[in-house]
């Protein structure tokens, strides 16, 4: 079996196209069988398939989620997760079922093998559903005009939280709705939201007043993405413009500016332990920056319109790297020290000509005998 790929980033495209990177030998290769895409393979929303991170979900514009293995260097699977209407909003892996969840509302819990599967209506115009870490039963929904909603899947009547929208404006007019990204905060039950109304917000679900506990505003154009980072102390969003910006939780205010895209944002994802952030959009490049100062580390063209994204949570990327250069190189020198040696060529033994009669073994015994007598006499 061929060893698993190491790629650090997955990146899923407009055009269907499944690609993978690896930062630190800064190469970037396409998965997916280029000759026989169609427009309705558009790569909408991506997840991990096992705690392993050795499959890799990619949920596509004609309803079909596919199964794609490292391990085998190859698609697995083929699943028709069709219904409702509009494509993928989210994505998720709930022990051996899959959950969806389109642009009309219906969420689905697939169970492999089975007919019976869960259908729930989150309402109508969803723009985002997300799992949650730690508890792998209870997602977050929420769209345009559909405010936040935590739901339970082994519950699944009413959810277990309904946001309820903000007071009136300073002209007693209403505030309108439109979540366009949401993610659960690490160590807490709350829950932080983005809109296009540049609004980030924090939920907390133990709050009876059910609105929201902080509100922040980044920038004048809509945001699109958010991840929350590993302590959970801030987030970050980015928006239509192509900006980045890490907001204090606690405070609302904006920590730091991540710059250097030039198109809309469509996906972000933090690292699990390291100050990293992963991007990408329709600039159709893939950035990597580091979280305390900022610095771009990874900037990778990747030729196509990027929708989403999956960063590994490996750590130690350079020791990985390390440790494999110095198997390789140790390899190379074995190949050279063989290389170098001379090939040694044995030579067969003469073969002695067979005797075919008595009266040639008897005059070789008689000239040797002959022999031996005259070196007496001379001795003597």
């Amino acid at each position: 079996m061929a060893a698993p790929i190491q790629n650090h980033v997955w990146v899923g495209t407009e055009t269907g196209i499944l690609k993978g990177i690896n930062l630190v030998k800064r190469q970037a290769a396409n998965y997916t069988d280029v000759s026989s895409l169609t427009p309705g393979q558009e790569v909408n929303v991506m997840c991990w398939g096992d705690p392993q991170e050795s499959e890799i979900l990619l949920g596509c514009k004609d309803g079909t989620v596919k199964v794609y293995s490292a391990e085998k260097s190859k698609f697995t699977e083929f699943h028709d997760c069709g219904g409702g209407e509009g494509v993928f909003r989210g994505l998720g892996i709930l022990d051996n079922a899959i959950i969806t969840c389109v642009e009309s509302g219906l969420l689905k819990v697939w169970q492999q093998g089975s007919s019976e599967n869960l259908e729930l209506q989150v309402g109508p115009g969803v723009r985002k559903m997300r799992q949650c870490d730690a508890d792998r039963n209870k997602v977050g929904t929420g769209g345009k005009e559909n405010d936040l909603k935590i739901w339970d899947l082994q519950r699944t009547e009413e959810p277990i939280f309904r946001a309820k929208n903000v007071r009136n404006d300073w002209l007693d007019l209403r505030v309108p709705v439109w979540i366009r990204d949401l993610d659960f905060i690490p160590g807490t039950d709350n829950i932080v939201t983005c809109t296009s109304y540049h609004q980030v917000r924090i939920y907390d679900p133990s709050c009876p007043q059910r609105r929201p506990v902080l509100e922040a505003l980044y920038g004048e154009d809509p945001l699109t993405a958010l991840s929350v980072t590993p302590d959970g102390m801030s987030v970050v969003v980015g928006n239509s413009h192509g900006n980045l910006g890490v907001i204090d939780l606690r405070k609302g205010s904006l920590l730091r500016a991540l710059k250097g895209s030039a198109g809309s944002i469509r996906s972000i994802q933090c690292h699990k332990s390291m100050p990293l952030v992963a991007s990408c959009g329709l600039d159709r490049f893939l950035r990597v920056h580091h979280l305390n100062d900022k610095e771009l580390l990874h900037k990778v063209y990747l030729k196509s319109r990027l929708n989403c994204l999956l960063l590994t949570s490996r750590d130690k990327w350079e020791e990985e790297e390390l440790v494999a250069t110095t198997e390789q190189e140790v390899k190379d020198e074995e190949d050279e020290v063989w290389d170098a040696m001379e090939t040694v060529v044995e030579k067969t033994p003469t073969k002695l000509q067979p005797v075919t009669s008595d009266s040639n073994v008897e005059g070789i015994t008689k000239v040797s005998t002959s022999k031996k007598q005259k070196k007496k006499r001379k001795v003597i």
